[in-house]
This record gives structure tokens, C-alpha cells and sequence, in this order.
């Protein structure tokens, strides 16, 4: 634990963003949203407030300064007009809040929501609010109130013509959070409300699969029956479905049974990147679930597993090649961005989350 907080405390830009990864030549200088939310709920929970308030500063700031931009996408879909993915908010940032000059897969929701729930996480774990943010907040409320139901990118930079469930619950969880913050106005509260209710029916009707309605698992876009890992999210901790709801037990046995293996898990059976091999943050995200099941064991072996992934320095990687899916792709890879990246900030986000679920200190 102490390297991984030493290690993002060192690394945090002085402007409050979380670097994706320090070294890894496409992430190298910028800042997600939805990486950054969980590296800050793993230091938050560990007793950095200072880091954590910085980040969420960061995020509001940089939210808040495109309120104009948000008022205008929303104003422009009010009045019937399909608003192309490329002109809708950056999924990352520059560390200093710029939106950067490379090309990258920028049309994704799920970053929005996801820094909303943990910030509402952050202010109520330590009794206090985090200044200055009602002006991000309220803009990143009105984005996904207006836009919730478009596809995007998912968490992977893929399929931008879909509907991903794990987006879904990220915005589900976010809204909720939003208005429990206090910070809306009647008319986005009310908003934010009627999104939750049309979430939460959609899912319930294009993203179960299974033998009966409410028995089925998750899925990783509506209208399919395939899973991906990062429907780990909506159980614990978006709370989609909750753990022990017959959905939220269903999907996490579905996850594991197709993408975990020796205490790994993999993103989706029809992976490539890298070869397609385990993701060091996807441990803790099943290890989460088994621990707020009241599966301290399987929950403890994740943990472990994460542990044994990091390098001789303790750094832990985005993913591990021992077991992969797609062996021949993995050299591809290596040749257009180098090695996987090492540290991966968000990974010692998760084993710090897990760390805490599970009282290890």
C-alpha cells in the first residue's frame, strides 16, 4: 500500500490531475476522468484528502470551463439537431486541462459519471464538501441528462456505435450521486431523476440476457448476450444491481466464469490489445464484488494476485501477458506503442480500493 500511495501522491500533477501512466507513449501527459475518479477513491479512502480534493478541484475546473460548450450541444439537440461524436467533450485531458492536440477515441460518457460518484463518495467518507466544484458539477449533470442515451466509445476506446451497459451504469451511478451532492437546481434534479428511472428501465430491457427477465446477466451492449469485465462496475460499486440482487449475481458469475483465470481477468473473450491479456485493475474490480459479497477469500486471492503482478520497483502494470487471448496480436502492439504500461496509475488506484474493502493495511 505505501508504495502505491507514495507513488500517485509523486506523481500527481502539481494542477491536481492524475497522469494516466508516466512513461507509456499514448497515455503519456494526459489525464481520464474515469482512471483519475478511481485512483482518488483509493487514496481517499486511505487518508490522502489533500490529493483527492486536488483531483476533484481539477476535474470541476476543467468540467466547468466548457459549461458554455455543454449549454450549447445541449441547446443544439433540443432543437432536433444529431450533434457528431467529434464535437461532444474530450474522454481525456491534458494535465493542465487543455484538451490535447492528439487523436484519440473521445466520445465517452462513462468518465462523466464516474467522476461524479466518487466525488460524492470522497465529501460523504470525510463529512465535508469539496469546494468549488458546483459549477462542474452541475455542467457534467446537464451533459449526461441531455446525452445519456447515445452510444459512445465504451471504457476500451471501442464500439462507438453502441449502447455499453457498463456506460450506463457509470451515468446511473453518477446522476445519483449528483443530485445527493445538493448542488442542482430543481429543474436538473428533476432531470437527473427522470434519466436515472430511464436508465434504469432500458437496461432492465435490452441489457439482461438470460433464461427470464430480472435472472439474466449484464451484457456488454444492449441487444447482445456477450459480456466484458467492466460490467464488474455496475454491481460494485455503481450499484446498478445491487450484489445480492439476483442480476448483480448473475453478472458477476458470468464475468468470472468467461474472463477470469488464475486470479486475472480479462477485458472480453474477442480481445487483441496486447494480445488480449490480464488487466491488473479488473482483479480488483471482481475482487470489490467478492469482498462486498461477503467472499473474503476469493476477494483476498485478487488482492494477492495484484500484488505478485508488480515489478521488482513495486509498480503495477495495465496488464499482464502470461495468459493471453490473442498470442499472434501482442507483437503489433509492441511495435506501434512499446512495452504495456508500467506503472499504470489506475491499478494502484484499484489494489488500494481492494486493500481497503478488505481491512488489509
Amino acid at each position: 500500500m505505501s508504495h502505491s500511495l507514495e507513488l500517485i501522491r509523486r506523481l500527481q500533477s502539481p494542477t491536481g490531475a492524475y497522469p494516466a501512466s508516466p512513461t507509456f507513449s499514448a497515455y503519456r501527459g494526459y489525464s481520464w476522468l474515469r482512471d483519475g475518479a478511481f485512483i482518488a477513491e483509493g487514496v481517499s479512502r486511505h487518508g490522502d484528502l489533500a490529493g483527492a480534493d486536488a483531483f476533484h478541484t481539477w476535474c470541476a475546473r476543467v468540467i466547468g470551463d466548457r459549461a458554455g460548450q455543454v449549454d450549447s450541444l445541449v441547446a443544439r439537440a433540443g432543437r432536433g439537431e444529431a450533434v457528431p461524436p467529434a464535437q461532444m467533450l474530450p474522454t481525456r485531458f491534458t494535465l493542465d486541462g487543455a484538451d490535447g492536440t492528439d487523436d484519440w477515441w473521445d466520445f465517452q460518457l462513462d468518465g462523466y459519471g464516474t467522476w461524479l460518484w466518487a466525488l460524492r463518495e470522497h465529501a460523504f467518507r470525510h463529512g465535508r464538501a469539496v469546494p468549488g466544484v458546483e459549477k462542474g458539477v452541475r455542467a457534467a449533470t446537464r451533459y449526461l441528462t441531455a446525452f445519456w442515451h447515445l452510444p459512445c466509445y465504451d471504457w476500451w476506446e471501442e464500439h462507438v456505435e453502441q449502447r455499453h451497459v457498463a456506460t450506463l451504469g457509470a451515468v446511473h451511478a453518477g446522476l445519483r450521486a449528483a443530485i445527493g451532492l445538493g448542488l442542482l437546481s430543481p429543474a436538473e434534479s428533476e432531470a437527473a431523476a427522470a434519466a436515472v428511472d430511464g436508465i434504469t428501465g432500458l437496461v432492465a430491457a435490452e441489457g439482461v440476457a438470460g433464461p427470464a427477465p430480472g435472472a439474466g446477466h449484464l451484457t456488454k451492449w444492449l441487444g447482445t448476450d456477450a459480456v466484458d469485465a467492466s460490467l464488474l462496475a455496475c454491481v460494485e460499486p455503481f450499484g446498478l444491481y445491487a450484489a445480492d440482487h439476483p442480476v448483480g449475481v448473475a453478472t458477476v458469475a458470468e464475468v468470472e466464469w468467461q474472463l477470469a483465470a488464475d486470479g486475472g481477468v480479462h477485458r472480453y473473450l474477442a480481445d487483441t490489445f496486447y494480445g488480449g491479456g490480464r488487466w491488473v485493475l479488473l482483479a480488483g474490480f471482481l475482487g470489490w464484488n467478492h469482498a462486498r459479497a461477503g467472499n473474503r477469500a476469493e476477494a483476498l486471492r485478487h488482492l494477492d494476485w495484484m500484488a505478485a503482478q508488480a515489478t521488482p520497483e513495486g509498480d503495477l502494470p495495465e496488464q499482464v501477458s502470461g495468459v493471453l487471448l490473442a498470442p499472434d496480436r501482442l507483437r503489433e502492439w509492441q511495435e506501434r506503442w512499446g512495452p504495456v504500461a508500467t506503472p499504470l496509475l489506475w491499478s494502484h488506484g484499484m489494489y488500494l480500493i481492494l486493500a481497503d474493502e478488505l481491512e488489509v493495511r
